[in-house]
């Protein structure tokens, strides 16, 4: 398992594709997971080429780990999978949007999404 994040242009991704995409200066992009059927928000992840090249070609979302400095495939751990159901990329081509079939919880705390604990109020 890789310990950093694949260089543009050093994975299958396709070229098309990889060459769309803007990433942050570590070469990332975020990746929204949303319930394909409901349109629930679940979580937020990132992404490089490699990640994305898995998540495209297995059907199960790949993400790169900030913290960990590694890639992880969502359920492997906790048998919380996501099932890739469509992938998009933005207007910017800087955030993916990635529709799954969530199978358990989303959220590392074993709630079903990552935005549903701490919601803020706003001012009116």
């Amino acid at each position: 398992m890789s310990t950093t994040p694949a260089a543009p242009g050093s994975t299958a991704l396709a070229a098309d594709i990889a060459d769309r995409l803007k990433r942050t200066p570590d070469g990332l992009i975020p990746a929204i997971a949303q319930q394909y059927d409901t349109g629930e928000v679940l979580m937020l992840g990132w992404m490089d080429d490699e990640a994305l090249h898995r998540t495209l070609t297995t059907g199960r979302c790949t993400y790169w780990s900030r913290s960990r400095q590694e890639y992880w495939v969502k359920g492997d751990t906790s048998g919380h999978f996501q099932h890739v159901k469509s992938v998009a990329l933005d207007c910017d081509a800087d955030t993916l949007l990635v529709r799954v079939d969530q199978v358990g919880a989303a959220c590392h705390t074993g709630t079903r999404t990552c935005f549903d604990t701490d919601v803020l109020p706003l001012a009116r």
